[in-house]
């Protein structure tokens, strides 16, 4: 099992590192930098790239407390924040290249496209979710709330079920792609469910016991 000092040095660098190389390849690509191209239409491959990668990563955040759980060991959550953090960053560059690259702020277009496409308004409810829970991942937020952190921080998995209806919905034909990262998504929440129930009939074996 890695240190805590191990961790801070070595692998949260590298988690770092491995989370920023789709972004870092997006800014290449925009500039021609390193033969780097984005293809005929730039603005869908940043839309669906940035899309693509929040979902990836806010599936690898939901990953870290099964694999601690699995492993009995505490590391994995070192890097539960981070990746969750990343997850936002990709999620908020999606809309944030929808509205200005691929809409300019053209409102009238924008509003005619809530009617239209009306997976956008499911992925705007994630991203809010997304937002609240990036905003408040701070220890001093953790403090300040108390239980009710846990509580609030519980969004993360609505914000997933979002995400994945929000892929789901724009694909007009092959859905293979959304499909997978939906069963992996309720995989991850089957997990959490059972382990929960686990819990919950061990917690009940010491009360019967002593009845």
């Amino acid at each position: 099992m890695p240190t805590l000092r191990q961790l801070r040095l070595y692998w949260k660098p590298v988690v770092f590192l491995a989370a920023s190389l789709p972004l870092l390849r997006l800014a290449a690509g925009t500039i021609g930098l390193a033969g780097v191209r984005l293809g005929a239409n730039p603005v869908e491959t940043i839309q669906d790239s940035t899309g693509l990668w929040a979902l990836r990563l806010l599936l690898a955040t939901l990953c870290m407390t099964p694999l601690r759980q699995i492993s009995g060991k505490a590391w994995p959550l070192q890097f539960r924040r981070m990746l969750g953090l990343f997850a936002f960053s990709y999620a908020a560059l999606h809309f944030a290249n929808y509205l200005l690259l691929d809409r300019a702020l053209d409102f009238v277009e924008i509003t005619g496209d809530l009617t239209r496409r009306p997976y956008i308004i499911v992925g705007a409810t994630a991203l809010l979710s997304l937002a609240a829970l990036a905003a408040t991942s701070t220890a001093g937020w953790r403090r300040r709330l108390g239980q009710r952190w846990l509580a609030l921080h519980r969004l993360v998995y609505p914000a997933g079920l979002l995400v994945c209806w929000h892929f789901w919905w724009q694909v007009k034909k092959d859905v293979t792609e959304p499909l997978v990262y939906c069963l992996v998504l309720l995989a991850l929440l089957g997990w959490r469910a059972w382990w929960a129930r686990r819990a919950r009939r061990a917690a009940a074996l010491p009360a019967a016991g002593a009845a």
